[in-house]
């Protein structure tokens, strides 16, 4: 990705090429596996924080945040799908 902004603050043709990948559906779909993979990371880690405070440190209390979790994550996800693609 730094070498994609590199070659795209190159030059106007660099721009443009960077611009064709990037618009290539193999990429739309690399980048929207790592957005996934980033935005489950920070809903997990806006759990442990809940965690950190006292919340949801029981049995069930961990099992329905992890529900939550990847509830959230989901809807989180396929909205990163729609705006990418």
């Amino acid at each position: 990705m730094l070498y994609a902004l590199g070659k795209s603050l190159g030059s106007e043709e660099g721009f443009a090429d960077v611009k064709a990948c990037l618009t290539s559906p193999l990429a739309k779909f690399v980048a929207w596996g790592l957005l996934s993979a980033l935005l489950y990371h920070l809903v997990a880690g806006v759990r442990h924080l809940i965690m950190d405070m006292g919340i949801g440190e029981t049995l069930e209390g961990g099992r329905l945040g992890s529900k939550i979790i990847i509830a959230v994550s989901v809807v989180l996800i396929v909205l990163a799908g729609v705006w990418i693609w």
